[in-house]
């Protein structure tokens, strides 16, 4: 197993667009070649958004090119995340979030849960309008969608 780190930060609007969120639905059949068509479209425009997913293992359907950084231990990708966390939270709206001691304690959880194989994922208002998703999920495999291969080595079999 490895793991895949991910940010966005962007207008909470954008963030609120759930149907922007998901992955399109396979057409029904009867399937005609421009339903196919259809579905394979929404499926890249999908792939290729920044935007995070409405699930946060469905980040592994998204492009490559998304990864912010790829770690074999769950420590390591817990102090990417602190570092992510400190860097940020002096934008926080909430003064309790931006926390010290709660910040460790989000670090600590999400070591125990990577270790265990789950994923983790944050998010947070910075200031009025903007959100800061932050997101490490676990791959080859991942507890959810264990089918699903690496985006950066999709040669490899899923439970690899």
């Amino acid at each position: 197993m490895h793991i895949h780190a991910y940010s966005w930060l962007g207008e909470k609007e954008l963030f609120d667009r759930e149907a922007l969120r998901r992955p399109p639905d396979r057409p029904h059949p009867p399937v005609t070649a421009e339903d196919e068509e259809h579905y394979r479209t929404l499926l890249e425009t999908f792939r290729h958004s920044e935007l995070p997913p409405l699930e946060t293992s469905l980040w592994l359907l998204k492009s490559p090119t998304l990864i912010r950084a790829t770690f074999e231990e769950p420590k390591d990708a817990a102090a990417w995340l602190g570092r992510q966390l400190t860097e940020h939270a002096p934008g926080f709206l909430s003064h309790q979030e931006a926390d010290t001691a709660r910040l460790s304690r989000l670090i600590t959880t999400a070591t125990t849960r990577l270790t265990h194989g789950t994923d983790v994922s944050f998010g947070f208002y910075l200031g009025r309008t903007s959100f800061l998703s932050l997101a490490l999920v676990t791959c080859t495999p991942n507890h959810w969608y264990p089918d699903v291969s690496c985006p950066r080595h999709p040669h490899l079999p899923a439970t690899a």
